[in-house]
């Protein structure tokens, strides 16, 4: 017996019409081709703060077609150690995370507008210390506090703008 789709089963919502990406954000790679597939993602540079973002598509949720937690805590992975490229005085470095804290406070729905707003707290001679907010249509989802392993160089230390907002 094959079962059939009812109204109100929980594949029957979408977010409609493909929705656009705010002003202001362009498409980012970031890292290797595990968070590629997870993408796309989007940065923003606002002069002091780094913005990352992503809109919700189908692939990133759970049954209830809320955004899946590990998508989430993967994209907490990268907000810190992407922010610090921009935020921090220190050549570009690999950033391995040491420990990361997740507080999920609301829900991403599918079609939602997930963002970030890291800030690095500090600096040592082998951590990068930060924390960030993630919240989704503007409204909180994620508190996110990070500590990052100060790693190899990347491009001998040079890559101080990965996502070319100053080129």
């Amino acid at each position: 017996m094959v079962p059939t789709q009812r109204s109100g089963d929980f594949d029957d919502i979408s977010p409609g019409a493909s929705l656009p990406v705010p002003e202001g954000f362009r498409a980012v790679q970031v890292g290797g081709a595990f968070i590629a597939g997870n993408g796309p993602l989007y940065a923003k540079w606002t002069g002091e703060r780094l913005l990352l973002g992503f809109r919700v598509e189908e692939r990133h949720t759970n049954p209830l077609k809320m955004c899946h937690g590990g998508m989430l805590a993967t994209f907490a992975d990268m907000v810190i150690p992407c922010a610090a490229f921009y935020q921090a005085d220190m050549a570009s470095r690999f950033l391995p995370t040491v420990s990361l804290q997740v507080d999920y406070m609301g829900s991403a729905q599918l079609g939602a507008w997930v963002q970030s707003e890291a800030q690095v707290l500090r600096t040592t001679r082998n951590l990068v210390f930060g924390q960030a907010l993630i919240t989704a249509d503007g409204e909180p989802a994620l508190r996110v506090s990070g500590i990052f392993k100060l790693g190899q160089l990347l491009d001998e230390g040079n890559r101080k703008d990965p996502f070319g907002f100053f080129s």
